[in-house]
């Protein structure tokens, strides 16, 4: 069974793992959550959108999502991550975090205009009285997991700041740790079934798998809370 998603990029190696184990062929859209929105409001055909909690239940008001099939995946936290090998700084507070990013040459992270991880880490960057300092070295992609597969393939010593499902998807990265208090966010992620499904029936049982008990320790390893 092949179904089609408009997805969060933060969902995107979860739904890999659970469609291989339920037979399910993925195809369709995985990105920053605003490019996602907008396709799905252009009308881009799919069975399954995952957005976040907010989104899904905007959608959901409309009558564009089955509001009965609409369950949580979980909380994906915004991280730092590094290169694999790389030594990982201390990030446990705010001085600590301004002196790990001062320390690289270059920081990646998704689009601070669509993702959520780049608009609050863009935020966290000004917060932190980083903004004009740093803004040469700023190296922002489509989506989180685009940002941390080319800063696994950079030279030097570059950090990078998203979801923790997306750093856990990317071998060439490894995860530190979520960003500290006070600088830290926790996105639910929200699975529906789109009202104009092809396969419901089966869209259905995908989300339920994708969000039920039986999911639970795929959905820990994948990095949501």
């Amino acid at each position: 069974m092949r179904l089609g998603f408009v997805s969060a990029g933060a969902a995107q190696g979860l739904v890999a793992k659970v469609a291989a184990g339920n037979g399910v062929e993925v195809a369709g859209s995985f990105g920053a959550v605003g490019a996602m929105l907008e396709k799905f409001d252009s009308g881009e055909a799919c069975d399954v959108v995952i957005l976040t909690r907010a989104q899904i239940a905007h959608l959901a008001s409309k009558g564009t999502v089955v509001e009965s099939s609409v369950a949580d995946l979980g909380a994906a936290p915004t991280a730092i991550a590094v290169r694999a090998g790389a030594t990982a700084p201390k990030v446990s507070d705010g001085p600590s975090l301004r002196l790990a990013l001062l320390a690289a040459d270059a920081i990646y992270f998704p689009d601070p205009a669509k993702a959520t991880a780049g608009i609050h880490f863009a935020k966290v960057i000004d917060q932190l009285g980083l903004g004009a300092e740093l803004a040469a070295r700023i190296r922002t992609f489509p989506n989180g997991t685009a940002a941390m597969k080319a800063m696994g393939e950079a030279a030097g010593h570059p950090i990078g700041c998203t979801q923790a499902t997306e750093i856990l998807a990317v071998p060439s990265v490894r995860l530190v740790a979520p960003l500290p208090t006070g600088f830290d966010l926790a996105t639910v992620y929200t699975a529906a079934v789109n009202a104009r499904a092809s396969h419901r029936a089966q869209a259905e049982a995908f989300v339920k798998a994708l969000t039920g008990a039986e999911s639970l320790a795929a959905r820990r390893a994948a990095g949501f809370e």
